[in-house]
């Protein structure tokens, strides 16, 4: 893109990099709960303008760097960004299509801790064919779940700092295929016989930008189409209580 980075400050930041970060032009915030703060500060402090971004999914991460060209009014830097991201789109959505033809039609619980993480999940999972069923964080507040209500299809349950015996009861009704959350939910899908996606910060495998979404696809593919959950205690209870019978020389599962 042609634009330098001075400074990048992360949960395991250096001092020499947060030193550097008044020199910037622009501020960009991926974790809008703990940065959004110190962004204002800066901007109050320094003059530094910041703009919200995810760098999570497809449309989501094209947008934040056409976000960042758009800002230094620069048509050598847009030039750069279009070419990025269409050579990038171009590289990963042959695969993304491939996953689609497995996925398409299951449906998805996402509760994570913020809400602007659920947005750009909800978009990802849909390139997949994945439905949401049920979206939810902890710290959202009205603006974020009227979004939500927008991106979303007509009948998904939103929820708010929801707890395990909530959601699992809502996982239920509505038939999920997969839960993407913290390693406070994983026990949540495993003991329901769901499939599950870490979506934790402490998690090894990224799952930012480009080749974070074919990473993204690829656990999301594992964990669902695993033949592991037919053995699941809580799938066997539900296969068993279907019982089928004869009527009038037609086979009824009921």
């Amino acid at each position: 893109m042609g634009i330098e980075v001075v400074s990048c400050m992360t949960g395991d930041g250096r001092v020499d990099e947060i030193g550097r970060s008044h020199r910037a032009m622009l501020n960009v915030v991926q974790c809008s709960g703990s940065m959004t703060h110190l962004a204002r500060m800066m901007q109050d402090t320094y003059g530094i303008p910041f703009t919200r971004v995810s760098y999570f999914g497809i449309e989501d991460t094209s947008e934040a760097l056409y976000g960042v060209a758009r800002h230094f009014n620069d048509p050598s830097v847009m030039r750069n960004t279009e070419e990025l991201v269409r050579n990038e789109v171009n590289r990963i959505y042959p695969v993304v299509q491939q996953y689609r033809a497995d996925l398409r039609g299951k449906k998805a619980a996402i509760y994570v801790g913020g809400s602007f993480k659920a947005f750009s999940l909800v978009k990802a999972l849909r390139h997949l064919g994945i439905g949401t069923a049920i979206v939810g964080s902890q710290t959202g507040n009205r603006e974020d779940y009227e979004y939500l209500k927008e991106i979303c299809d007509e009948g998904t349950v939103i929820v708010d700092d929801t707890n395990p015996l909530e959601l699992s009861k809502f996982m239920m009704e509505k038939q999920v295929d997969l839960l993407i959350g913290g390693v406070k939910e994983r026990p949540i899908a495993y003991k329901m016989g769901v499939g599950f996606c870490d979506h934790n910060h402490e998690r090894k495998l990224a799952l930012a930008g480009f080749e974070g979404m074919l990473n993204f696809c690829r656990e999301v593919h594992s964990s669902i189409m695993s033949p592991v959950w037919k053995f699941s205690p809580a799938r066997q209870r539900k296969t068993d209580s279907r019982k089928v019978y004869h009527e009038a020389g037609r086979r009824v599962a009921v």
